[in-house]
């Protein structure tokens, strides 16, 4: 939950929104956050499982879930897998945060295996790490990354169960970005583009929630992850820093951003 909206659950309302989705939320970690950095990351006061299961009566029909940053324990994130098993959302996707871009961290490669082992016997869930998450999942030290392949990158996902590793290729290096689409049969390259000038903001839960809109409303898992990379880099130019301060975030599609809308 970054209260500023340049990432986390209103970022990903607001990208399901503007796809005629209807959202809803429930926050795994709180955070002390704004467009410079994250001070703080602590485990929501209310129980979330509990929310979840308030949430089910209105869970019918096509729906999904889309996992990100989270601060409960191993008990609590055991018994929300335990709900997600049992609601069995038949869209699903994982997007693992080790740490914000700036500020304080959260986890490391051994918690993404422990939050793996609880989560993927449902099966069906397609995991979305950068290229750094996926490294910390595998064990490799940071100076191994530039050399590793996208192979060994997805293959320790895939091992633990994941149906599909969607690799994205921002972190990489050189002036191309391709995103990958990886899974035991095959690795799909989902098309290469200019790297475009700059950071943004919620980049990547933009990404997954867009992906989680789009196969919502009936696209193929290849398929959305291409058009969700697509849809990124045509309004990487339309973003701006509240205050003039800070990284700059994704602006609203429908109108010029207003700050002061949002406290109204």
């Amino acid at each position: 939950m970054d209260p500023s909206a340049g990432a986390g659950l209103l970022r990903d309302a607001l990208a399901l929104s503007e796809l005629g989705c209807q959202p809803m939320a429930v926050s795994l970690a709180e955070t002390l956050q704004n467009g410079l950095a994250c001070a703080r990351i602590e485990a929501p006061s209310l129980d979330p499982v509990q929310r979840v299961e308030n949430l089910a009566p209105h869970l019918s029909g096509r729906w999904g879930v889309k996992l990100s940053l989270c601060a409960l324990d191993a008990k609590d994130f055991r018994r929300l897998c335990a709900t997600l098993r049992h609601l069995a959302p038949p869209v699903r996707i994982w997007d693992p945060i080790l740490a914000p871009t700036a500020g304080v961290g959260l986890h490391d490669g051994g918690d993404l295996r422990r939050m793996a082992a609880d989560l993927f016997p449902l099966g069906g869930w397609i995991v979305s790490p950068n290229r750094g998450e996926a490294a910390a999942f595998a064990g490799l030290p940071s100076e191994a990354i530039r050399a590793a392949s996208a192979e060994t990158l997805a293959r320790p996902w895939l091992e633990a169960g994941a149906a599909a590793v969607w690799l994205k290729g921002g972190h990489a290096e050189g002036g191309q970005v391709e995103d990958l689409w990886i899974t035991r049969a095959e690795v799909l390259p989902l098309g290469s583009a200019p790297r475009l000038p700059g950071e943004r903001r919620g980049t990547g839960c933009l990404l997954s929630a867009t992906w989680l809109g789009l196969r919502l409303l009936g696209w193929e898992g290849p398929d959305a992850a291409r058009e969700a990379a697509r849809r990124l880099r045509e309004r990487w130019d339309r973003a701006f820093a509240p205050g003039g301060v800070g990284r700059p975030m994704f602006a609203p599609l429908t109108s010029a951003p207003c700050p002061a809308a949002e406290v109204r």
